[in-house]
């Protein structure tokens, strides 16, 4: 298994717990992070050599990534596992199993690249590298079905750990956060490239807004310790010591479900505040070679995953340019204003929910085990 990513590392190890239910005795080994390494996982590389996000970053580190990639390819093809599964990052997996299922070794992509939203191209090659998909939507499989791939929608693991009332008061209480303020959640990113272009930006927009509105407490919950340090060199490089704000190390869950409102990165963090019925504005910033060739390859008019299931723009959102402390202030000012809105957000959030829980894990294990047992699912 190969995950580069906390999102991915988080799903590879909820599949490795399903699968070990079976007792079936499975060796897992490759590259994965902390939560696969808890499982009994055996990780011949630090993930994080792999959390790059966008094309000039990924320039940087291009060629120590394709050594990795190769040295794995090559252990891998000694090695001969009976099953290789690529756990999202698809711009290093895809090749990686491609080569594998030219060697007769059956390769399993877990989480489909978006391609609804942009390099549509790449179905083709999926097709060519893979022995099946597991995708998380479902607008995602008859997409596959179309283009001959085998296919399984197991759902979002995210919609069956996240509770579908979450307890505002029991989140506050267990983050030791003010029971009476206003409290906004700020989540800027999970990588460092995220929080280069994001950090400054969001802590910028905290103090303009607890300009117009003083009773406020945020809260940012951090997904690795490097994350953690740059946000905190932000705060100091800004001189904002002075805003109300807790930092954690972890529980997103508890920190969204505690939230009136969250200012988040797009990405996964974007379902996870809709799945914690949290209404959010969506930024996004990259480098500017990295967005203007995303927007070259754009097919929707949307980044935010609450958007792309709505089907319209549920949620406001800030991209690049637009994405100025002033400009993110004023849309969490608006939104902190319009109930309405808030409730049309919520009402739609529930929605997602129900159609994303499907006990992902589970499905994906019977799904890896039929593959195993059958050579397909």
């Amino acid at each position: 298994m190969v995950a580069g990513e906390a999102s991915g590392d988080l799903l590879g190890a909820h599949l490795i717990a399903a699968l070990r239910e079976r007792r079936r005795p499975i060796l897992f080994t490759g590259i994965g992070g902390p939560k696969m390494l808890a499982q009994g996982f055996q990780s011949h590389y630090p993930m994080e050599k792999l959390s790059v996000r966008g094309y000039a970053e990924v320039l940087k580190h291009y060629r120590e990534i394709m050594g990795i990639r190769r040295r794995l390819r090559n252990t891998l093809l000694t090695e001969r596992p009976d099953l290789f599964i690529g756990v999202d990052s698809s711009d290093f997996n895809l090749g990686l199993e491609g080569r594998l299922k030219q060697a007769g070794i059956p390769a399993i992509h877990y989480v489909s690249p978006s391609v609804w939203a942009w390099r549509r191209w790449r179905i083709r090659k999926i097709a060519r590298c893979v022995t099946h998909i597991l995708v998380m939507f479902p607008f995602e499989e008859p997409l596959y079905r179309k283009a001959g791939v085998p296919v399984t929608y197991v759902g979002h693991p995210l919609a069956d750990v996240i509770p579908f009332a979450p307890n505002k008061d029991e989140a506050r209480a267990q983050l030791k956060l003010p029971a009476g303020k206003l409290i906004v959640a700020l989540l800027p990113g999970s990588r460092r490239s995220e929080l280069h272009y994001m950090a400054s930006a969001f802590l910028l927009a905290a103090h303009r807004f607890r300009q117009e509105v003083h009773d406020v407490h945020f809260v940012c919950p951090t997904v690795t310790r490097e994350t953690r340090d740059m946000f905190e060199r932000a705060v100091h490089q800004h001189q904002r010591t002075d805003l109300p704000l807790t930092l954690l190390f972890g529980h997103s869950h508890e920190a969204l479900a505690a939230a009136d409102l969250a200012l988040v990165a797009s990405g996964t963090a974007t379902l996870e505040t809709a799945l914690s019925k949290t209404p959010m504005v969506i930024a996004y910033r990259q480098s500017p070679i990295t967005w203007a060739m995303m927007r070259a390859m754009l097919y929707l008019p949307y980044v935010g995953m609450p958007n792309i299931l709505a089907g319209e723009p549920l949620v406001p959102e800030l991209l690049q340019d637009e994405a100025t402390p002033a400009s993110l202030a004023a849309a969490l000012l608006a939104l902190l204003r319009d109930t309405h809105a808030q409730k049309r957000q919520i009402a739609r959030f529930r929605d997602f929910h129900h159609l994303l829980r499907r006990n992902a894990a589970e499905r994906a294990a019977d799904a890896v085990l039929q593959v195993l047992d059958h050579g397909h699912a």
